[in-house]
């Protein structure tokens, strides 16, 4: 949103019997544009997730729980590198979302519309994680190996987890150092969108268009 965009002041008072779907459908759309957008320019930059506590992402646990031994090797560095790299991945894949995210919104069916707004704060965001996860988790998955890549200590890892796996110590799904860096990513996208939604829900009338004071504001 365009810093200089003039806030709408409180809408006329509407209840949600009183919308068209057409409204309701055009509402919950923005909405969903708008959050998505939000999280990926908050994301998608450097630092978006290395400087923020809510969504940097971590050692995968069992190299939390190994770490002071990978020290007492010497590979304190490494596994800074590491943590570095990960965070770095997520920022470079991130806007590779913008376009399943835009066309799970096109997709949208107008009968779904109001059963979505009615749903709770973060209907919107489950509606992005039912209709995308899936398919960003493959669009996703490349980048992340090409960024992580860039670090020996990365088949390290790998190789390390695969041998745990094998012995049935670590699921499958966490025997890989790019699944843990895409599933925390998806995290970290959703949430930001959870809260870009919240915002809207919380106080329509500052979410910068009519429509989106008028729909949000029914539900008030």
């Amino acid at each position: 949103m365009s810093a200089g965009m003039v806030v709408i002041g409180p809408a006329q008072a509407f209840s949600l019997a009183d919308l068209s779907q057409g409204d309701a459908s055009q509402g919950l759309k923005m909405a969903l544009e708008k959050g998505a957008a939000t999280a990926i320019g908050l994301l998608g930059v450097q630092d978006g997730f290395m400087g923020n506590d809510k969504v940097r992402i971590g050692l995968p646990e069992i190299m939390q729980k190994g770490a002071r031994m990978f020290k007492t090797m010497g590979m304190s560095k490494q596994l800074d590198a590491l943590s570095l790299q990960m965070n770095r991945a997520a920022e470079a894949a991130v806007p590779l979302s913008q376009k399943l995210l835009t066309q799970s919104i096109q997709n949208m069916s107008v009968q779904d519309a109001k059963s979505i707004l009615q749903g709770g704060d973060t209907s919107v965001t489950r509606f992005f994680i039912d209709k995308t996860r899936m398919p960003l988790t493959e669009e996703f998955m490349p980048q992340v190996k090409q960024v992580l890549g860039q670090l020996g200590v990365v088949e390290q890892f790998n190789a390390l987890a695969g041998k745990l796996s094998g012995l049935g110590l670590l699921s499958k799904d966490n025997a890989q150092l790019e699944n843990h860096v895409t599933a925390k990513t998806l995290d970290g996208l959703y949430l930001m969108i959870g809260e870009e939604e919240k915002k809207i829900r919380q106080n329509p009338a500052q979410a910068g268009s009519a429509m989106l004071s008028k729909v949000f504001g029914a539900l008030r």
